[in-house]
This record gives structure tokens, sequence and C-alpha cells, in this order.
């Protein structure tokens, strides 16, 4: 079914479709109109799911805590602050193996207070134990949602899932989308039976106190489910290009056959980015663009393979860690780490500060002349 929709409502549609069975929630801007959504269409009945009303972001990840210990099948969203005030949830959540979806439209992180999108909130939660998305487009978010539950529900990873977008460029801005049909998400996407979880007739112990090695061995067994889950993506993401013909990787190369120098990037600017190097490679200049798509867990094999060849690296930070610079960076420095490439940074985006076609331009063709690494402010 085609229809236009901004990413808000392509992230309720992503909940509607996996017939999410509770959704708490406590709405914060620009992710409010995820929660509007679902609570009209519970309105009228037509989603039949429990919708929970809580009283803060906490209260709400608490319930999503408990609502898939019992076994239920959780969506919930928020952004900036509200996602901060998650935070304290979220690595018990994956701690005990809790799987689960929640999109977080991105908002930059007061002070001074802001509403338009960076990606610090996001990336404030890597160390969290959750399988991390971030998409380009509205689309996207749709089939992550849904993709991200049979990911999450799989015995051998029941790890939480974030699904990241954009706020504002994607959450308020409208396109076309293909939402798929429920009886085409019904076959792929089949309620499974969870082996852990909270049963009076099977009674359980969960988030036990454990001291030194025993504490190791949780991390190392959640350590292994991450690396186990790249397994698993892949196998989703296949899947559904079977169904709906519509191709997901870790990575998205665009134009790098040949390039000499390139673009890495995260989010929404991916599009604006593109076209810089469309105008580039019409003027004869090898140039690429690398986009990570599947931030944790972190993809470096398939990094690694994509560039390759490329010598000139110019890594996009929409962020920004003070003290230290990017957070994307240093992880693609890692991925890299023992060749021969100038890798430069490039803090640009933040608060929603506009980046252009030109400006995109420019970092390439500085990547182009750079001979040592740079770390550059766009501002």
């Amino acid at each position: 079914m085609i229809d236009i929709l901004d990413g808000n409502q392509c992230a309720a549609w992503g909940a509607r479709r996996a017939k999410a069975q509770c959704v708490p929630c406590f709405p914060i801007t620009p992710t409010t109109e995820i929660i509007e959504t679902i609570a009209a269409w519970k309105a009228k009945n037509e989603f039949k799911g429990e919708f929970v009303q809580l009283e803060s972001e906490h209260s709400a990840a608490s319930a999503c805590f408990g609502a898939s210990l019992t076994g239920a099948r959780v969506f919930t969203a928020t952004s900036s602050q509200g996602l901060l005030l998650m935070h304290e949830l979220l690595p018990i959540i994956s701690g005990c193996r809790t799987p689960m979806v929640m999109t977080t439209v991105s908002r930059c992180l007061s002070a001074p207070i802001g509403l338009w999108p960076d990606h610090n909130d996001t990336l404030a939660m890597r160390d969290a134990g959750w399988i991390m998305f971030i998409c380009e487009t509205n689309q996207e978010v749709l089939d992550s949602v849904i993709m991200g539950y049979k990911i999450s529900e799989n015995n051998k990873i029941l790890l939480p899932v974030i699904v990241n977008m954009d706020g504002f460029v994607h959450s308020y801005t409208r396109t076309e989308v293909d939402i798929p049909e429920q009886k085409l998400v019904n076959s792929f996407l089949p309620h499974p039976k969870r082996e852990i979880r909270l049963d009076v007739k099977k009674p359980m112990t969960l988030g036990i106190p454990a001291m030194g090695l025993d504490y190791m061995k949780f991390r190392a067994q959640l350590h292994r489910a991450m690396m186990d889950s790249f397994d698993v993506i892949d196998k989703v993401q296949k899947e559904w290009a079977k169904l709906t013909k519509r191709k997901y990787d870790f990575v998205e190369e665009y134009k790098m056959k040949g390039a000499k120098a390139a673009i890495v990037m995260i989010g929404a600017n991916t599009t604006i980015a593109r076209a810089a190097v469309d105008e580039m490679r019409k003027k004869g200049k090898k140039v690429g663009l690398l986009r990570i798509r599947l931030f944790r867990p972190f993809p470096e094999k398939q990094i690694r393979k994509a560039l390759e060849k490329v010598k000139n690296i110019a890594v996009i930070d929409q962020n920004i860690c003070p003290g230290m610079g990017g957070i994307l960076y240093p992880e693609i420095k890692m991925a890299l780490s023992g060749t021969k490439k100038t890798i430069s940074n490039y803090i640009q985006g933040l608060g929603g500060n506009f980046i252009s076609e030109k400006d995109y331009i420019a970092i390439l063709n500085d990547a182009i002349k750079n001979k040592k690494e740079e770390r550059k402010w766009q501002m």
C-alpha cells in the first residue's frame, strides 16, 4: 500500500504491522507524533495492543522492561533528554536479554535548549548493549522497525533494538512510502516462543546480583550475542529483500568503484552528501560515499572492505564528544587500524545546523588534498 508518510508515522506503522502488544510511552518533541498516531488508532480500535501512558520516560522504559519479560512484543519511542532519562534502564534491559524495539528520533541535547537534530542523544547509548540501526529514509524506518523485532526476538540473540531517525528531517517530512500488507508481515514475523520470560508455571529469577568473574561471564555472554547478531541481521535483511525488493546491508556503498577519496557518515544528511558525490563525479573526481547503517554491533569487516582502495577519508560527525571530537571518527580509525590512509574528521550539523551540497563538495575537495589527518569544524 503506497502512502505519503513522515518518519514518525512510518515508525508507528512499523509497530502496528509488527503487532506490538504493549506500547508504554511518554511524548517528547520530535517523537510525539509517533505516540499520537498509535493513540488515535487505539481510540478507533485499529490498534489491538495495550497503550500505556506514563508520567516520564524513565517509567516508560521500566514498563517496557516488565512487559517484555512476560513475553509481550513491546514498542516505544523517545528523543533527546527523554532518552537520557531512560538511560538507567537501557543496560538493564539488554543485560536481562529482553527483546523490544525503540525508535529514537534524534534531537540535540540541552543546554542550550534545541529542537533540531544531531546524533548525540542516540550515540550516547552506544555502550548500552542495544543493537542500533541509523536510517536515511522514512521507508527504511518502517522496514527497520519490522525487521528489528525478528532480530531482537531471535532466541540466540534476545537483545533490544534501537531504530534511529533524524528529528524533523525524517520525523516531520513526508515522502512516498510502501506500507507492507499485514499478511506479508505476518508470514515474515510470527510471534516466537520465548525461552526466557517470566512464567508462574516455570519460575525463574532475572537480574540477580553477580560479582567478579560471574559478572564478567554475564557481560561476555551479552557481547557474544551482539557479535552473533551479525549473521542473524544479515539473514533477516535478505529475507525482507526477497519479500519487498528493498535491500539493506550493514553499510551502504555509493559510487565507491574507483574512488580515491570518500565520505563516511550516518543519518539523513547522507542524501545531501550523495548529491555532492554526483556533482564531483560529473567533473571527473574519483570520490564516493559510505553510509554506516548498522552502528551496533559495529561492522568493522564490511567497513574495512568497502574502504580498502580509498586513500583519503572524510569522517562526518553530526555529534561531538567534548574533549575528544566526533564519535564516529575513532570507530572508523579503529576499523582501519594498520592501513596507510589519511582519515580526517569533520564536525558538522550540530543542533540541526544546515549543511549544503556545496559544503560536502568542499569537504571532499579538502579530503582529496589532505596529506595528514585533520580535525575540523564546519560552521
